[in-house]
């Protein structure tokens, strides 16, 4: 036997043995919960028998049956409660075997491989991760109990590696996780799991608000009691897991190893650039009512321009004349669709569906559709922050014309106004946000009407990622005023909006970008000083005292 299988034999016993240590906390559970019935039971016994005899004794009998009756009815409920519960599951968005036959076909001959039971579905999710997924208690009303305990797990791919990697590299990365089905199919291992699932969603049903008296008491005794089993079973859950990932790991180093070496530095990379894509080109267009549709192909775009701009990277992008791994895919532009508006629904909570003020945007539309609205939404809005200070407009002759002018004047002049209008911005943003729709009336139509693709996530809201903290006023007002020149730039000196796919929004001037607005603006804006943007200004060719086109 080599060390590989040794590790691996010693990986699952060690797990066997974590999920046997948590299978007996649920037995001392009962135990603790049937002992004042044990106890009763004996008392009758031996008063049956002529021993233990008297009105003492009687008394006692009846007082610890009574006990053992409540606590028997308290622990029923309790334990229905945790049956009950409906432990979290992640949303993604299914693939079906029709739309992506040679995906299934991967992941089974994976299987086959590494002698471990195939997924028994799989979905994608907009991250850079792996893992499989039991959500075996949701399909208990289409399957019987034993079907519902034997089903495996789902496998969950993340969307940026079918567009980034290539088939190979994909099949290495997912082999140690795949090889994990063993674990779950295991008896000891799958019901340890079940029980400390259940637990989990008893902690989170009593913590649930909007609950009346009648029910959040109860609710809430429940989710104390299993915190309390929660918090005994944490050492012994954490180890199992442990040792389940050890020994997938282990058992996976037979397939495509030295291939999952390299393929693991795609992982790292795929990170850093789905990262910057979400926070960078994805999150102003979310602010902006649009979500990019083409979430993944952008990422194989942005990742390109990181392998040109770094040379850490260099070479990967030798890699993309080898087949995809969304050609796994029958119709990958729907899938990177659907994963694209579950992105935006997570990290920004926007509605599940289409609407006037939610739109798809594709990425040729982007610099006209986001970056230009961008700009002059909040230019707009910071002349009309002026104008709510009262500051006086830069041209006499017609007050009405919008210029940069009043900007540069304004932050320049003296007592520090910069403060203040940093404070205005940032309650005029507060106030746009406020009056914005909210997502959760959208999200409950679509689950209502059975179209949204997470139906399975049920009527509860999704859970929200916010990408970034929110921004301060001096942050917000070096945005709004980088905007008035962008918008002056465009105007007066010829440039346009761009995109750059790991900065977002560009300003191009004779086709280049300009990056170099940024020390300019934060000299304005922090130390009023306006001489470093007016040098800028004279280079770009921009004039601050002609007007600028808001929305």
């Amino acid at each position: 036997m080599s060390g590989i299988d040794v590790g691996e034999e010693l990986g699952a016993r060690a797990a066997q043995a974590r999920a046997l240590a948590l299978l007996r906390i649920r037995s001392r559970a009962l135990a603790v919960v049937i002992t004042p019935a044990a106890v009763a039971v004996v008392l009758f016994a031996a008063g049956a028998q002529g021993h233990l005899g008297g009105p003492v004794w009687d008394g006692v009998r009846w007082a610890v049956l009574g006990v053992a009756v409540v606590v028997l009815l308290v622990a029923a409920a309790v334990a229905v409660a945790i049956a009950r519960a409906r432990p979290a599951v992640s949303p993604t968005v299914p693939v079906a075997e029709e739309g992506a036959p040679d995906l299934y076909r991967l992941v089974r001959d994976l299987a086959d491989r590494l002698g471990v039971p195939a997924p028994s579905a799989i979905a994608l999710t907009p991250d850079c991760d792996s893992w499989l997924e039991d959500r075996t208690h949701r399909s208990g009303k289409s399957r019987t109990t034993a079907e519902a305990k034997n089903a495996a797990p789902v496998l969950v791919i993340g969307s940026p590696f079918l567009w980034w990697m290539r088939v190979a590299e994909l099949r290495a990365v997912l082999a140690p996780v795949v090889a994990g089905t063993d674990s779950s199919a295991h008896p000891d291992i799958a019901a340890a799991r079940r029980f400390v699932r259940g637990l989990d969603a008893a902690v989170a049903d009593g913590a649930a608000p909007g609950r009346g008296a009648l029910r959040a008491v109860p609710a809430a005794f429940t989710g104390w009691v299993a915190r309390l089993l929660l918090r005994a079973c944490r050492e012994h859950a954490a180890e199992m897991e442990r040792c389940v990932a050890a020994t997938a790991s282990m058992r996976a180093q037979g397939v495509d190893y030295a291939l999952r070496i390299a393929a693991q530095e795609q992982v790292g990379l795929a990170y850093a650039g789905w990262d910057r894509l979400l926070t960078r080109v994805a999150l102003p267009a979310w602010r902006m009512g649009r979500w990019p549709s083409r979430l993944d192909a952008g990422v194989v775009s942005a990742l390109t321009e990181l392998s040109r701009r770094d040379r850490l990277a260099d070479g990967f992008t030798s890699r993309l004349g080898e087949r995809p791994a969304c050609d796994l895919l029958e119709e990958p532009g729907i899938a990177d669709e659907a994963t694209s508006l579950l992105a935006a629904r997570l990290f920004h909570g926007g509605p599940a569906e289409s609407g006037p003020g939610w739109a798809p945007v594709d990425w040729q539309q982007y610099p006209d559709e986001v970056v230009d609205r961008k700009w002059r939404t909040e230019a707009a809005r910071l002349h009309r922050v002026l104008d709510a200070m009262g500051v006086p407009p830069a041209s006499v002759a017609d007050p009405a014309v919008p210029t940069l002018a009043r900007v540069m004047e304004h932050l320049a002049g003296p007592g520090g106004p910069g403060e203040e209008l940093a404070a205005g911005i940032g309650a005029a943003v507060a106030r746009d946000d406020a009056q914005a729709p909210a997502p959760g009336p959208a999200q409950q139509t679509a689950s209502a009407a059975g179209a949204d693709p997470l139906d399975l996530w049920g009527p509860d809201p999704l859970p929200l990622f916010p990408l970034q903290p929110p921004r301060t006023g001096t942050e917000l007002l070096a945005d709004h005023v980088a905007a008035m020149v962008c918008c002056a730039a465009v105007d007066t000196a010829g440039a346009a909006p761009g995109l750059d796919w790991l900065d977002g929004p560009a300003l191009l001037v004779d086709g280049e970008r300009r990056a170099d607005l940024a020390v300019p603006v934060l000299s304005l804006v922090e130390d009023g000083d306006p001489d470093p943007l007016r040098s800028w200004l004279a280079e770009v060719g921009v004039r601050s005292d002609k007007p600028v086109r808001l929305v």
